[in-house]
């Protein structure tokens, strides 16, 4: 049996070119899947994850354009409804796909809560951005009526900043390991959708916190949890680059976690682009696992016979 959690990045289901209709995202999801059961029909069980952005987002707008007719929902109730909203597009379309080439698999989706520190630094400093965007004198008046943190974006206009902690246990692993590891089945589980609903431990109790988890790095304690080996990330690059968008740059076939290191520490994959990606690659690497492929959904199939994408290896 060949297993493998896989993330997919939010371009999967809204491009920026797209209105974000549910025709344009099941279109989208269609052409995600296609490279996904190609996968699937090499003999893989799968965990997926998958990213929420778009999703959530849009939710949040309409959280507050109905706001007067219904109550608006905090942003871990938000965040559990693009995973159902997700997970079942998601489901759906691969399953779909699967029958079109013979195979039949058990696809299920999982609402998914991870736990964070209530003393994490970052409930102290808001600084992800989420929601609608806002004028001067909107933002001021969602600071006093909401007690929300508003900042300015870099084209002026404001939106609320929340934080995002660092992501410690999958409340849920134990269960996606059985799926997963269930032997010849070949269950396929979808969970931790953008980056799973953020909860505290208070008193011996879950408690939501409004809150988003890095994607990739709430993949990687997946990874971990459940003693998956093979770490896969979905994204709009072929593969990972040294200097990228200079003249001299380098593609990557494959580096060890220790250049890895290096290569982060001397600033070759920034913060906003593939930055959060390798220290997601770093973290499952030092807690056990194998290694880490980063390439794009189109090239996934050749990059899983080696012929694309960049790995990253423990030695």
């Amino acid at each position: 049996m060949k297993t493998a959690l896989v993330a997919l990045g939010g371009n999967s289901l809204i491009r920026p070119e797209d209105e974000g209709t549910a025709d344009d995202q099941f279109k989208r999801m269609s052409e995600t899947c296609k490279k996904l059961a190609d996968m699937i029909s090499q003999g893989y069980d799968i965990v997926f994850t998958h990213g929420n952005g778009p999703q959530v987002g849009n939710i949040l707008i309409q959280n507050e354009h109905s706001s007067h007719l219904v109550p608006s929902m905090p942003l871990d109730i938000c965040g559990a409804e693009s995973q159902g909203q997700i997970g079942y597009m998601f489901q759906q379309t691969l399953k779909n796909e699967l029958k079109k080439k013979g195979i039949d698999r058990s696809i299920i989706s999982l609402v998914t809560q991870v736990l964070v520190d209530k003393d994490d630094p970052a409930f102290n400093d808001p600084s992800k951005f989420v929601g609608p965007y806002y004028d001067e004198e909107e933002a001021k008046k969602m600071e006093k009526e909401r007690d929300w943190v508003m900042k300015k974006t870099s084209d002026g206009k404001y939106r609320r900043v929340v934080p995002s902690p660092k992501p410690r246990e999958i409340i849920e692993s134990e269960i996606i390991s059985d799926i997963i590891f269930s032997g010849e089945d070949g269950h396929i589980a979808i969970a931790a959708g953008g980056g799973g609903v953020p909860v505290i431990e208070d008193e011996g109790q879950l408690k939501g916190v409004e809150g988003v988890i890095d994607k990739d790095l709430a993949s990687a304690v997946l990874a971990s949890d459940i003693d998956e080996m093979f770490y896969i990330m979905l994204t709009r690059v072929d593969r990972v680059y040294l200097n990228f968008g200079e003249e001299d740059e380098k593609a990557l076939s494959e580096i060890t976690l220790e250049e890895a290191k290096r290569y982060l520490d001397e600033g070759h994959f920034p913060p906003g682009s593939m930055g959060p990606k390798i220290e997601a690659s770093i973290h499952f690497l030092e807690e056990g696992g194998e290694r880490v492929l980063i390439t794009s959904p189109e090239k996934l199939y050749q990059a899983l016979d080696k012929k694309d994408g960049t790995y990253i290896i423990r030695e």
